[in-house]
């Protein structure tokens, strides 16, 4: 009797939470949409921004614009450069936009780190980089673009700009296994944008980022030129292995030989970087 009791008593004392529970679960609710509401306001801010850039601060030329395909597969190869990857985005505005058609880029995981900026690659085209570098988009019949120099093109010194570091072949393995057509593509103003003066090792190992460069904090308003150039047909694919390679890395020389070659002659075209 007594346990009961005891038991009745402990029962009322204790508090009804249910209605807290209820209130935090709202409130949450209500801070998850908050917070999607301002996310998508950042990316159409970045958005407009870009738009800018592209139109009025950079005054982006473009040529060749043609040379892409309207349909069907395609490797487009660019090369990267600016201290802080700022190409990657004028780029895929520009040939988004001449498109009319997604352009899928495999991305390092630190574009996908940053607030806003990150989200807004995942929402057009980026997609994590993995040894396939977009195949199931190019069977698909769609446009990949990437930039075979990685990294190493935007930690280059601007003693160096303009000369690009080694492609890595795995997008013309990929071109082979697909039979997509690589599409060379130079881009030139970039470097002198955001010119690579130096690094900070000590803030590259605070933010965990592979160089911290001395740069600019905002760009410098240089002169832009965008070349699409020849398509390059990937030739079949040799059935050994040894075969395959071999024609990877010749796909992989003509590319960015042609890359070279485009961005060597549009520097001759301007008559200084910033007009």
């Amino acid at each position: 009797m007594e346990q009961e009791r005891r038991g009745s008593i402990v029962s009322e004392s204790a508090p009804d939470l249910t209605g807290v529970v209820d209130v935090l679960d709202v409130a949450a609710a209500e801070l998850r949409h908050v917070g999607r509401l301002l996310g998508e306001a950042g990316e159409s801010v970045w958005d407009r921004v870009l738009d800018w850039l592209v139109d009025d601060y950079f005054r982006v030329e473009v040529r060749g614009s043609r040379k892409l395909p309207a349909d069907g597969p395609a490797v487009i190869v660019a090369n990267h450069s600016g201290a802080w990857g700022l190409d990657a985005f004028i780029l895929l505005k520009v040939l988004t936009r001449g498109l009319g058609r997604p352009v899928h880029v495999p991305a390092d995981p630190l574009a996908f780190r940053f607030p806003v900026i990150g989200s807004y690659a995942r929402n057009n085209g980026a997609i994590p980089l993995d040894p396939l570098l977009g195949l199931e988009h190019l069977n698909a019949g769609q446009l990949v673009m990437l930039f075979p120099e990685g990294i190493a093109g935007l930690e280059k010194p601007f003693r160096e700009r303009y000369r690009l570091r080694p492609f890595g072949p795995g997008f013309a393995a990929t071109a082979l296994r697909t039979g997509a057509p690589v599409v060379p593509v130079s881009v030139v103003g970039a470097e002198e944008a955001f010119p690579k003066l130096g690094d900070i090792p000590f803030l590259a190992r605070l933010f965990d980022l592979p160089y911290f460069p001395v740069t600019p904090l905002l760009p410098l308003p240089s002169k832009w030129l965008v070349t699409v150039g020849d398509p390059i047909p990937a030739p079949a694919r040799p059935g050994s292995y040894a075969a395959r390679s071999a024609a990877a890395h010749r796909l992989c020389t003509e590319a960015r030989s042609a890359v070279q070659a485009m961005a060597d002659r549009d520097r001759g075209r301007r008559e200084t970087p910033f007009w």
